[in-house]
């Protein structure tokens, strides 16, 4: 018994004797010859699973050993199972496997075999935060604090986080778990390790000092790639780094790249703002609107009280046909933001949903009302707010707000053209041609206001002659206006002259099969009586 106690230490001096020199291959065979020797021996495999982990993290090694280092955890866990160490260390081999569901199982029977483990409490926190459940990781921070109250810098600092999510949270509450954070760093030697190893990726700035140079002087390019990359091999936990890889992907355009830069950079950092924001712009131009939804979200969780995340959310939700959340969305960002002019370009765009998807004119009229408060020398507002009117059928409060608009901007075509629309539509032809020759002054390559100015020329007063040169004038302007050609065609034929009437018509129709201005129906049946 003595002589196998006395080669068990000679077997682990001379483990730790590899370990010490960095050769943790030699530590590893090692490891496993006393293993072939003694394969009962839980403390053997306990340790030969330590050192896969070791290797494992090893950033010059392939990171292929944690299922080596599992295997061995779970062989000592069969002649200690109510080991509450080698379930934390199985819980951790699978945190770092990125299997964060069983991480929290095995944390949790580590937990049931000894109930003061904070460091399993702390880990629990870590995994709920990279899940984004923010509560559940605050209740398991302070669970490690209440266990170890003077040796918990890291929970102290994660709950301090969390924290400052919320301008709810008392302030005294917050910054005392920063102070406390800082008295306790001392006593955590896992934080102290953090703390080194941050401190070390100082000596990586003059590096991104270089290449925001070269950047700026020679664009994003392989060379830059290049460097980001071997310096994260040296520094494989420096978030910064990643965000930046990221964004050279994105300008190279591999944009599946980017988006695992920008996710790893998450990983180590749940709380990172930049990465959730970059990420989410990354989605939003594949137009993957799902994943930009979902980023989008972690962000207001993370920043709730910031309006362009509302903002943003509610675009997606618009472009993904959820109405009802987009509304309300961009009105939690008009209550957010304080911006005038920004605010007044959410009003309007609220305003257009509520005219045009839920066909509700009065709170459109609201909105756009709203808009014109915020910012009063938009023609824009005026322009949206008189055409509701119009649409209501309230045709007076729609004049009277025209005409409030040509004080502000007197010589805009598009004004003049809605004032035509306006009188034509009460009936006032006379009127109404003026407004539209207006526009045509102001804007001589105005297409809609030749062609609604020929159609009351062709429809209202039969001047065939002068609708021709005016439809003309249309389609010369926008020679894609499916409705100018139409009408041209439809003058032409009142000549008599039906075969040019129907190569206008056809030529209608053709345009018309990309921008939906008319019912194909009718140009179809405009061709068909032609030659009745």
């Amino acid at each position: 018994m003595n002589n196998v106690n006395t080669d068990n230490k000679k077997i682990k001096k001379e483990i730790e004797k590899f370990q010490k020199s960095g050769n943790i291959q030699k530590a590893i065979e090692a490891c496993k010859g006393a293993i072939l020797n003694d394969e009962n021996n839980a403390e053997l495999h306990i340790k030969l699973g330590d050192l896969y982990m070791e290797w494992h993290l090893d950033i010059h090694q392939i990171k292929q050993y944690v299922d080596d280092a599992i295997t061995e955890y779970q062989r000592a866990l069969e002649s200690c199972v109510n080991s509450a160490e080698i379930y934390y260390k199985i819980a951790m081999a699978f945190y770092y496997k990125r299997e964060l569901d069983k991480a929290i199982n095995y944390f949790k029977l580590a937990l049931e075999h000894n109930t003061k483990l904070s460091e399993a409490h702390f880990m629990i926190a870590e995994i709920f935060m990279k899940k984004g459940d923010f509560l559940e990781s605050k209740e398991s921070a302070m669970r490690a604090i209440q266990i170890a109250p003077f040796s918990s810098s890291r929970a102290y600092y994660l709950v301090y986080n969390l924290l400052s999510l919320s301008n709810k949270s008392n302030w005294f509450n917050k910054y005392s778990k920063l102070v406390a954070s800082f008295f306790t760093l001392p006593f955590d030697k896992y934080a102290l390790k953090e703390v080194a190893r941050r401190l070390s990726y100082l000596k990586f700035l003059p590096t991104l000092l270089k290449t925001s140079m070269m950047i700026f002087l020679k664009g994003f390019n392989q060379e830059v790639l290049d460097i980001y990359r071997e310096t994260i091999d040296k520094a494989p936990g420096f978030v910064e780094l990643y965000i930046n890889l990221g964004r050279v992907y994105y300008e190279l355009k591999r944009y599946d790249d980017a988006i695992c830069e920008y996710k790893m950079a998450i990983w180590l950092d749940s709380l990172n703002v930049r990465a959730y924001y970059y990420l989410c712009q990354l989605y939003e131009e594949q137009r993957d609107f799902d994943n930009a939804i979902d980023t989008c979200e972690k962000l207001i969780e993370l920043q709730p009280h910031v309006a362009d995340f509302h903002c943003k959310l509610a675009q997606y939700l618009y472009l993904k046909g959820d109405i009802d959340e987009a509304v309300e969305h961009y009105q939690t960002a008009i209550t957010l933001n304080p911006n005038p002019q920004w605010t007044s370009v959410v009003a309007q765009t609220l305003g257009f949903i509520f005219q045009e998807n839920t066909k509700d004119l009065d709170a459109a009229i609201s909105s756009y009302q709203h808009a014109y408060n915020l910012n009063p020398n938009d023609i824009d507002i005026y322009l949206n707010l008189g055409n509701v009117f119009f649409e209501k059928g309230s045709y007076e409060n729609a004049l009277v707000v025209y005409k409030k608009a040509l004080e502000t901007s007197p010589h805009s075509a598009r004004l003049h053209c809605n004032l035509g629309y306006l009188y034509w539509g009460k009936g006032n032809i006379e009127e109404a041609i003026k407004e539209y020759e207006k526009a045509i002054k102001y804007d001589s390559t105005y297409d809609i206001a030749y062609n609604n100015l020929g159609v009351i020329y062709l429809d209202d007063l039969g001047r065939i002659k002068k609708a021709i040169e005016l439809f003309e004038a249309a389609r010369k302007h926008n020679p894609n206006y499916a409705l100018a050609h139409y009408n041209l065609a439809r003058s032409i034929a009142i000549t008599g002259d039906k075969i040019e009437a129907a190569k206008l018509y056809q030529i209608a129709m053709d345009i018309n099969t990309y921008t939906q201005e008319l019912d194909p129906a009718d140009i179809e049946e405009k061709i068909q009586d032609l030659f009745i």
